[in-house]
C-alpha cells in the first residue's frame, strides 16, 4: 500500500501510534473493494509507517483509531490498497474483501479445484525431473510427507526419500517415520545417522541464526553423502512453504526484511550438484493440509502440528547438550499427550515446549531447588502468518504442569506463552 500510494502522491510517515495485532476498521465508504461490509469490522494490523496524507485523486475507504487512511483507492486508475491483513485469519472479513476484488473489480473466475493443482504440478515435476532420480529430505512431519507423496505419485520409482536424524528429534521421531514411509507406503527410505556430526558441531553454539547455519550446512552434508549410494540423482525435493519464502526474504529484486533463515529455503552450496524440486513453495499450511487428504495420506499424518526442520535446536534457548536435550523430548511428549486426551489437538494448530536458558529457585520436598524453566507455548491458527495464542483449560495446564514439574527430573518451573503472531513469532528461535 505505502510504495504504491507514494508512486500516486500520497504522503508517507512513521506512524504517531505503531498497530501491531488486532484493530477495529471504520469503514467509511463501502465502495467496491469493501460492497457487502458497513460499520466496523476487525482487520489484523503490523506496521510502522503508515499513508498520512491523500492527494485529491484518492478517496478513503476506511480508517482506525489511529490510522487515517486504512483502506484507499485512486479515482482515476484501478489501483486499490489496504494497511492491514486481509490475507490472514484474524481479519474475519478479509475473504469477502478478496471476493470483491477478484470477481466484482477484477472479473475472475472462481474455478481452481485441488484435483487441478495435483495434476498441473505432477505435469510440472515430470517436465523438470525427466528421468532423473530425485531425492526426498522426508522428516516425517506433514510438508515434507505431502512432498513425498506428491513426488511418487508424480514419478514414483525415480523417488528416493532420505530421512537424517540429527540428534535434535522428538521422542520415538525415527522409529515412527520408518514404521509410516518404509513399511506401510513402501516408499524407498534410506535414514542416515549424522546424530553425531550435527551436536559435534553445535555444541557451544547458542545465536539462533547460527544454529540454523551450522544446521543447515550439516543437512547438506548428510546428503551428499547419502547421494553417493543412489546412482543418477540429480533433484531434491524440498516442502518449502510460502511462508518460509517469506519469512527468509526473497530472492529476487529488493530482500524482504529477513525475519529467520530457514534451513531449507535457498543457500545451497555449490558442491551439492542437485536442482532444487520446491512444489508447495507457493502454498500456505492449510492447503498442504488439504493436499495431503486429496493425496490419500493418513489423517493423524495429515493433521499433525508442525516441527521446525532444525529440530529441537530452535526450542532449545542456548547450549545444546545431550542432558537438555533428554528434558525437552520428555516435556514435548508429556505437552502433546495432555492436549490429545483433553481433545484439544485438532483445536490447537501447534504445540510446543521450550526450554529456557535460566534457572529458577523452588522448593522439592524438604529441599531447595535450583532447576530448570519450561515454557508452554501453544497457538491457533490456518496460515501461520499469524497467529493467537490458544486459550487452553487452566485444569488441562494444572495438570501439564505437575506432570512436567513430576516426571521430568531437572525441572521445577513452568511458564505458558501468551504472545500473539506479530509480534512474537510461534517458535521462539
Amino acid at each position: 500500500m505505502q510504495i504504491g500510494c507514494n508512486l500516486l502522491g500520497a504522503k508517507v510517515s512513521v506512524a504517531h501510534a505503531r498497530e501491531y495485532g488486532s484493530t477495529r476498521l471504520r469503514i467509511g465508504d463501502s465502495d467496491e473493494l469493501l460492497a457487502h461490509l458497513a460499520g466496523e469490522k476487525v482487520v489484523w494490523m503490523s506496521h510502522g509507517d503508515q499513508v498520512n496524507e491523500l492527494p485529491d485523486d484518492f478517496l478513503s475507504l476506511g480508517s482506525t483509531r489511529t490510522c487515517p487512511f486504512a483502506a484507499v483507492r485512486h479515482k482515476k486508475v484501478p489501483f486499490y490498497a489496504v494497511q492491514f491483513h486481509p490475507e490472514v485469519t484474524h481479519t474475519p472479513c478479509g475473504t469477502q474483501i478478496f471476493r470483491n476484488f477478484l470477481y466484482e473489480i477484477c472479473r475472475c473466475r472462481g474455478d481452481w479445484q485441488m484435483g487441478n493443482f495435483i495434476e498441473h504440478t505432477c505435469e510440472k515435476i515430470r517436465s523438470q525431473v525427466g528421468g532423473h532420480h530425485v531425492i526426498c529430505g522426508l522428516s516425517g512431519g506433514v510438508d515434507s510427507s505431502v512432498v513425498a507423496a506428491l513426488l511418487h505419485k508424480a514419478v514414483g520409482p525415480q523417488l528416493t526419500c532420505i530421512f537424517v536424524d540429527n540428534g535434535l528429534l522428538r521422542k520415538g521421531e525415527r522409529d515412527n517415520v520408518e514404521a509410516t514411509f518404509r513399511d506401510h507406503f513402501h516408499l524407498d527410505l534410506r535414514v542416515v545417522d549424522w546424530s553425531g556430526q550435527f551436536l559435534s558441531r553445535l555444541a557451544g553454539v547458542t545465536d539462533p541464526q547460527q544454529k540454523r547455519i551450522i544446521i543447515g550446512h550439516e543437512f547438506i552434508e548428510a546428503f551428499v553423502h547419502a547421494a553417493h549410494s543412489i546412482p543418477g540423482a540429480k533433484f531434491l525435493a524440498q516442502g518449502t512453504l510460502y511462508p518460509d519464502v517469506i519469512e527468509s526474504g526473497h530472492k529476487d529484486g529488493n530482500p524482504a526484511a529477513n525475519i529467520k533463515l530457514h534451513h531449507n529455503v535457498g543457500g545451497l552450496p555449490e558442491k551439492l550438484g542437485f536442482e532444487l524440486v520446491e512444489p508447495l513453495r507457493d502454498l500456505f499450511k492449510d492447503e498442504v493440509r488439504l493436499l495431503g487428504e486429496h493425496l490419500g495420506l493418513p489423517e493423524n499424518l495429515v493433521w499433525r502440528h508442525p516441527f521446525p526442520g532444525p529440530g529441537l535446536a530452535v526450542r532449545i534457548v542456548g547450549d545444546i547438550t545431550p542432558a537438555r536435550l533428554e528434558i525437552l523430548r520428555q516435556a514435548d511428549e508429556i505437552l502433546i499427550e495432555e492436549i490429545t486426551a483433553a481433545g484439544l489437538y485438532r483445536i490447537i494448530s501447534q504445540a510446543l515446549a521450550v526450554l529456557l536458558p535460566i534457572s529458577s529457585v523452588g522448593v522439592m520436598g524438604d529441599d531447595r531447588s535450583y532447576e530448570n524453566v519450561i515454557a508452554l507455548r501453544a497457538v491457533e491458527t490456518s496460515d501461520f502468518m499469524t497467529a493467537d495464542w490458544s486459550h487452553i483449560p487452566y485444569e488441562v495446564l494444572a495438570r501439564i504442569s505437575s506432570r512436567i514439574i513430576n516426571e521430568v527430573r531437572g525441572v521445577n518451573r513452568v511458564v505458558y506463552d501468551i504472545s500473539s503472531k506479530p509480534p512474537a513469532t510461534i517458535e521462539w528461535e
